[in-house]
């Protein structure tokens, strides 16, 4: 590699954008062929290309910035700026959502019968399986923010114990929504209370299950001693996503489950 005199990354041609636009085109065709046709080869195959493509980048990711020191303190302050920009766009996602809600509830037509819940609508007790699920993620908040600040001090053991508390909390939240959902009195075509109930919360849980999978990673890793306690951003980005899903659970739970029953 030719010597560069300046602190940017410069990356290397690689093949990862690619498969993921093939892989993308797959899924997409292969959804479609599923829908009219009932055959799901294609799809799966673009699934399958999809996860090889993510497990290649990131690999290539990680020995880039963990073995090869091309993560200087420039190239970092711009994965900063990036993930602050991708969460900026989550927050408008679910600002989506949230205005959907507040636009049904505020002012119910009469087809709802002038009322909020909508007739007929036997909305979730807010005190009990929300209530515990709030209680998981605020833990699961201070679990991780723990696993953060011994990363920084060098406490190895005491990161790898926090952060193997913060994932099981947030199988056991992905538990217990999924037994909310089995058990709740209604459904997803129950009007606009049964959507914008089971597309915010469902979204959330989804959400959830992408920070469990990547806390996972960055458990992963810091069995393999990547992580030092001034070049982590891997586990710092984690972190940020994680308070993110925190925080749109806490305006979750006070609008849908508590204001809106």
């Amino acid at each position: 590699m030719a010597h560069q005199a300046h602190a940017y990354h410069m990356v290397d041609p690689s093949p990862w954008p690619l498969t993921g636009a093939v892989a993308a085109l797959l899924m997409t065709s292969g959804s479609a062929i599923w829908f009219h046709f009932h055959s799901t080869t294609l799809m799966t195959l673009g699934m399958v290309l999809v996860l090889l493509t993510m497990y290649q980048s990131w690999r290539d990711i990680i020995r880039e910035g963990t073995f090869h020191g091309h993560h200087t303190p420039p190239v970092q302050k711009g994965l900063r700026y990036g993930m602050i920009l991708f969460i900026t766009t989550e927050v408008f996602f679910f600002l989506g959502f949230f205005w959907a809600f507040y636009h049904s509830s505020l002012a119910p037509t009469p087809e709802l019968g002038g009322c909020w819940p909508p007739t007929g609508i036997i909305p979730l007790d807010p005190f009990e399986v929300p209530l515990l699920n709030t209680a998981v993620l605020l833990a699961s908040g201070v679990t991780v923010t723990w696993a953060h600040h011994s990363i920084m001090v060098g406490e190895r053991k005491q990161a790898i114990q926090c952060l193997t508390s913060t994932i099981l909390l947030g199988f056991y939240f992905t538990a217990l929504q999924a037994m909310e959902y089995y058990e709740a009195p209604f459904t997803i075509p129950d009007g606009l209370y049964g959507s914008s109930f089971f597309v915010a919360t469902g979204f959330h849980g989804l959400h959830v299950i992408i920070r469990s999978s990547f806390l996972a990673v960055c458990l992963l890793r810091q069995f393999q001693y990547h992580f030092t306690s001034d070049h982590h951003f891997g586990f710092e980005a984690g972190a940020w996503y994680s308070h993110f899903v925190n925080v749109v659970w806490l305006f979750l739970y006070v609008s849908i489950y508590w204001w809106g029953s």
